[in-house]
């Protein structure tokens, strides 16, 4: 997975204060249309990005040709920060958005080696653990667990009313290791139960928190 952790996560330690600054006064920003890459699986790593609107996906090809979706960075995240030479995922704009970009060696000739060997440990650290997640899920939970995990996951993020779904059915069943058509029925069948609604196929609302927070659980 890309190393990313969101600016704003009460859950993990602030990030250096020279690396977000850096990333304030110079970072370049660029606005990138839905589905164009940012940039490709194996490029060399150059740049750091932040999220400033819309939603980027990662991505990775197997060498069969399947596509596995690495994870989901929304405004305030910090992705491609990684402590190897290359990209292992590419990034790409789920939906139109703009990205912040600074090179690499702005950081380190501004923040100093340390401030950023602090930031690439905190995303390391923060990393590692959504990735233990990740396996989880993908490994030990069932279809409708994966499915009531991840809408508890975008529910989290937007508290109140109405929940907007950025993805597609596709980009969800290449998260969960699903079919989109085991997608489709597991989220029919939490309509079904009264656990979630669906106004439209792009947003929808809680109606039972504890039956979703058990399945996700």
């Amino acid at each position: 997975m890309t190393l990313a952790y969101p600016l704003n996560d009460a859950r993990v330690a602030p990030p250096p204060a020279a690396l977000t600054g850096v990333m304030d006064r110079l970072g370049v920003r660029a606005g990138h249309a839905k589905d164009t890459e940012i940039y490709a699986q194996g490029d060399d790593v150059q740049y750091l990005y932040r999220v400033v609107s819309g939603v980027v996906r990662t991505t990775r090809l197997t060498c069969d040709g399947r596509r596995q979706v690495g994870d989901f960075y929304y405004p305030g995240d910090l992705f491609g920060l990684e402590p190897g030479p290359d990209h292992r995922f590419a990034a790409e704009a789920l939906s139109d958005c703009v990205v912040q970009s600074v090179r690499r060696t702005t950081v380190r000739t501004m923040a100093g080696d340390a401030e950023l060997d602090r930031a690439i440990l905190e995303a390391t650290s923060r990393e590692m653990a959504r990735l233990q997640d990740h396996v989880l899920l993908l490994g030990r939970k069932s279809a409708r667990e994966k499915v009531a995990g991840f809408l508890m996951q975008l529910a989290q993020r937007q508290p109140g009313g109405a929940v907007m779904l950025p993805m597609g059915r596709q980009d969800m069943a290449d998260y969960l290791g699903l079919t989109i058509e085991t997608v489709s029925r597991m989220l029919t069948q939490l309509q079904g139960d009264l656990i979630v609604e669906f106004p439209s196929s792009r947003r929808f609302q809680v109606k039972q928190w504890d039956a979703l927070e058990d399945l996700a659980a």
